[in-house]
């Protein structure tokens, strides 16, 4: 990508061709989203920065139910759906987020687990997942806090919140091994991947 393309857009490691591609998505998702209100889902991938936008969806839940917006984190539920045709109405709180991509594991749809990679599979496609608030939330200690990132880069310049600007958010999912099996794999979520 150009350099001065880079200095304004989103991060992307892919080349040119699949960059413009996504780029013409990105359009085609807030136009939907602007025309047609809120989508059942929400296309992660195609936020310019997530990170605000999870932000906003805590102030709503906030103001919502009268409950002090620093008491408030997400739980997560990762759903059956695997497309957003597969929902038929959107959550009563929080919101259905997809796009995600697994690196260094895969989610075990049978039983509800981060499990070991299949055979010669770089990256597997996560199903929907529920961010859900809530009051007082407390991570299960047998839970993955998965972290997510923008890009498969895993680095960014610190932000003023003092984490990097390619980091999103840990995702809380199940396993049957102990958390630190993940850690040392790196098993992480990706927004988007390189080609």
């Amino acid at each position: 990508m150009p350099k001065n393309w880079d200095k304004v857009a989103y991060p992307s490691l892919k080349p040119l061709a699949a960059w413009y591609n996504d780029l013409q998505e990105r359009v085609v998702f807030m136009d939907d989203w602007l025309k047609n209100g809120s989508p059942k889902s929400f296309w992660i991938s195609g936020l310019f920065f997530p990170q605000g936008f999870l932000t906003g969806c805590l102030q709503t839940h906030s103001r919502l139910y009268k409950i002090p917006i620093d008491k408030l984190q997400f739980s997560f539920q990762i759903m059956e759906a695997e497309n957003i045709e597969d929902i038929e109405e959107t959550p009563e709180d929080g919101v259905y987020v997809h796009g995600f991509f697994m690196d260094g594991a895969r989610y075990n749809r049978d039983d509800g687990v981060i499990d070991d990679q299949h055979p010669a599979e770089l990256y597997s496609k996560m199903p929907l997942i529920w961010f859900k608030p809530v009051e007082d939330y407390k991570r299960e200690e047998d839970d993955y806090a998965c972290p997510c990132y923008k890009t498969g880069k895993r680095q960014g310049v610190l932000s003023t919140t003092g984490q990097s600007t390619n980091f999103i958010i840990h995702v809380d999912i199940p396993t049957k091994v102990q958390p630190a099996q993940w850690v040392r794999r790196a098993a992480a979520m990706l927004c988007m991947l390189n080609d």
